[in-house]
């Protein structure tokens, strides 16, 4: 059996390749859960082209790409997504925010001159694309249960939960609280989680200048943890100008407020099932095996 959990990229907004942000990681949101060998992609920002060359390197498939939203920070890694361009490989598209649109049309404007110099259409592997409605349920996989909630963003998004073999893994990023209140919406859908990713962009002391930008604080997380007895908070979508010496104040202080809170750094991986979640440093791919065409 395995449930795991791989962050390729946990920075938000934009991406931050400078040595300023080595610790944690400067590539924009991609998370990767692998349920019984079979593969969930969480959002296409940067991260998802290192994903793509792993795949390649060890020969997958097929695999589901579920977006919380469409914004670009979530969306620009997929044309650099090199597994979409194999004819064998089958991809599963799915979106809950976009209402009468379709994230087959978000996909296509980005990937359109003068925006970008290849189509979508050019992408050879079999995709699919499916759209729902945020605070739908569904299943994917066989005793895979998938609940999701809208989030409070601009243009909207989509929280997920994923329960497989009695553990439970959240993915809850680019959501705007309400000062003094938590999140009834959010809460339920974590209540009791094992762990939880949670945009944490900012701190309760800088937040008052990003109303309505549509992100949260590490501090917010702390709050909903606690009351919804998460075991593991992972903070998320590190903020560009939160560099390596930044995270560290601030995940110090999380891990002070709330035992269970871990700042989430890209190249980490959680194993579900295991005794407790653990923790270690995953393997990138061999770029010279993984980059041929």
């Amino acid at each position: 059996m395995s449930f795991t959990v791989r962050f390729w990229g946990v920075r938000g907004s934009i991406a931050c390749p400078t040595p300023r942000h080595m610790r944690y990681g400067g590539n924009t949101s991609c998370v990767e859960l692998e349920v019984e060998g079979r593969k969930i992609i969480l959002d296409a920002g940067t991260g998802i082209r290192e994903l793509g060359l792993k795949y390649r390197q060890e020969q997958v498939k097929e695999a589901f790409l579920l977006f919380s939203h469409s914004h670009w920070d979530h969306v620009c890694g997929f044309p650099f997504f090199k597994p979409a361009f194999d004819p064998e490989f089958k991809l599963k598209v799915y979106a809950g925010h976009l209402g009468e649109r379709s994230i087959y049309s978000v996909l296509c404007c980005q990937m359109m001159t003068p925006l970008f110099p290849i189509p979508l259409d050019t992408m050879r592997a079999q995709i699919s694309f499916t759209e729902f409605v945020a605070g739908e349920s569904f299943e994917l996989i066989p005793g895979l249960k998938i609940r999701t909630c809208r989030l409070n963003h601009p243009d909207q998004a989509t929280a997920y939960r994923f329960d497989y073999k009695g553990k439970s893994f959240c993915y809850v990023t680019d959501t705007e609280h309400v000062p003094g209140k938590l999140d009834e919406d959010v809460l339920k859908l974590i209540e009791g989680a094992d762990v939880v990713v949670y945009d944490a962009s900012y701190t309760d002391e800088t937040f008052p200048c990003y109303v309505t930008w549509g992100h949260s604080t590490w501090q917010e997380a702390v709050r909903l943890a606690k009351a919804a007895r998460v075991k593991t908070m992972m903070l998320f979508h590190h903020e560009p100008n939160h560099t390596d010496d930044i995270m560290d104040r601030i995940s110090q202080a999380a891990r002070e407020a709330y035992p269970g809170a871990i700042a989430a750094r890209e190249g980490m991986m959680l194993d579900l099932l295991a005794p407790g979640a653990v923790h270690e440093q995953i393997a990138y791919p061999d770029l010279e095996r993984a980059g041929a065409c």
